[in-house]
């Protein structure tokens, strides 16, 4: 039969592995075959016991066989130090650091995080930045604002954006989404009146700011006028407003000063560089209506030294600011191509790379135009107040009381409800 010549075949090729007892069905009977003589016995002998592998056989414990991407991430959950010795010893991660980690990955994943503990917050906002999760177009946002909903001030109380412009541009919605900030440097970013950023300041979001720097940033009186119109109409926006620094832009005049007479908590003001006509005129106005007193000497509130950026988000901004800054560099094939262009003579523009910082202008110390409220303690002055005038100071100050209560009584009914003014609220 043909079985039966394949099966000696087999049983006498030239094999010299033990493959154990062949087993043959004919006739629905079970057959064994003997691999001495070659013949088929029906009686099942004794079956010596025989091993699968073989003596020299060897095996080898793999974690995972796939490409180098799974094999990093299965190294991950391993702590590899340094034994005295010198041997290599490593430890397995905790439970928490590798929930943590799966987490961080996915963190654009999260519904909600309002409500879950800060301190493993932190830890997770941590874990995610260093991932550079928050660089990421899309679910870098994403992820930024389930942070900025939840937690507020912890992520960012205070950002500084001096001579960032080119980082306002390229993370404007990550900027936005940044909630109860306390300080806000715009400084040299040269926004004007119609950018989204300064129609941002004036949403409750940002109703917590009590420091605002926007020096050098092309503001005029139209600018102004929307950036008060919540607070001298609705009374929301910027009322907690502070410090206020609107030196270097001259196409501010006198009547964009008359816009911030609404911030009646404002304590330090720096309107140095403005297009003012009548000078005395804005400080007798600055001092009867909100108490603010021109100030002699520079006053250390717009020096810049104390505003920066702190919270969470600190190394966010910077990982933002370098991702920019790498954009910047020139390219190795445009430098090849101007080398290419000079060698053959060929006159060619080179194109110079966009400074990464602005020009900023400097004031003069005679059109020095900084002011402050004396009885507070937070504006800090570098040289000691002069004592003397005090007394004509404190009757000054009881006339601009008495006047502006005046004021309030007899123009409420007109004071701040221009159809302007509507008009320009309608748009928020």
């Amino acid at each position: 039969q043909s079985w039966s010549r394949g099966m000696s075949y087999c049983l006498h090729s030239e094999s010299h592995l033990d493959t154990g007892p062949i087993y043959v069905r004919e006739n629905g009977k079970l057959h064994v075959v003997n691999q001495g003589a070659g013949s088929i016995q029906n009686v099942t002998p004794k079956a010596r016991p025989f091993s699968l592998f073989s003596r020299s056989f060897s095996v080898e414990l793999c974690m995972n066989r796939e490409d180098d991407r799974a094999r990093r991430q299965r190294t991950d959950h391993f702590i590899f130090t340094y034994t005295k010795e010198g041997n290599l010893r490593y430890s397995a991660k905790s439970l928490f650091s590798l929930v943590l980690g799966y987490i961080s990955d996915n963190v654009d994943h999260i519904d909600s995080l309002i409500g879950f503990p800060e301190q493993i917050a932190e830890k997770l906002f941590s874990a995610a930045e260093a991932r550079q999760k928050f660089t990421e177009p899309v679910t870098g946002l994403r992820a930024l604002q389930k942070f900025t909903e939840a937690y507020g001030s912890l992520v960012l109380c205070s950002l500084c954006l001096r001579n960032r412009y080119l980082v306002i541009s390229e993370k404007l919605e990550e900027i936005k989404s940044f909630r109860e900030l306390t300080c806000l440097d715009l400084s040299c970013c040269k926004l004007g009146d119609e950018h989204e950023l300064l129609e941002h300041l004036t949403k409750e979001a940002l109703s917590s700011v009590k420091r605002l720097l926007l020096k050098d940033n092309s503001l005029s009186d139209a600018g102004l006028r929307r950036m008060t119109a919540p607070v001298r109409v609705l009374k929301k926006g910027l009322e907690n407003l502070l410090v206020l620094d609107l030196s270097c832009n001259p196409k501010i005049t006198d009547v964009g000063i008359g816009y911030l007479l609404s911030f009646k908590k404002l304590n330090c003001l720096d309107i140095s560089g403005t297009g003012l006509k009548d000078v005395d005129a804005v400080i007798k106005r600055l001092q009867m209506q909100i108490g603010l007193v021109h100030s002699k000497v520079p006053l250390k509130e717009f020096d810049h030294s104390n505003c920066k950026t702190e919270g969470w988000a600190e190394q966010t901004v910077l990982q933002w600011e370098q991702a920019v800054m790498e954009t910047m560099k020139p390219q190795d094939n445009l430098r090849s191509r101007v080398a290419t262009l000079h060698f053959y003579g060929k006159t060619h523009r080179i194109e110079e790379v966009v400074k990464r910082t602005l020009v900023e202008p400097e004031t003069k110390a005679s059109g020095n135009l900084q002011f402050y409220k004396e009885n507070v303690q937070n504006c800090h002055l570098p040289l000691k107040k002069e004592v003397a005038g005090s007394h004509e100071l404190k009757n000054n100050k009881k006339r601009a009381l008495a006047e502006q209560e005046r004021e309030r009584t007899s123009k409420q009914k007109h004071l701040c409800l221009t159809v302007e003014d509507w008009d320009l609220l309608n748009t928020y």
